[in-house]
């Protein structure tokens, strides 16, 4: 699962590559919005990234995208 955070003030957006399901990263979302803490993802290998509820401009959950190989026209 692709997630893309976008923080307010900051240009560029965070990109994790999550194990979660959009379920899950959708209920850590918004309880970090209901509670005013921080949002806590976890990515693929393990590493987390932290951000402030306060600080969260938009979160876009969705599909990785596939990649072929090779030379496609």
């Amino acid at each position: 699962m692709e997630v893309r955070i976008g923080v307010q003030n900051v240009s560029r957006e965070v990109v994790i590559e999550s194990n979660q399901t959009a379920a899950e990263v959708t209920a850590a979302v918004s309880a970090s919005l209901g509670e005013g803490a921080v949002l806590t993802l976890t990515d693929d290998k393990g590493r987390q990234v932290i951000v402030p509820a306060a600080a969260l401009g938009y979160v876009q959950i969705g599909e990785s995208e596939k990649r072929g190989v090779g030379f496609g026209v």
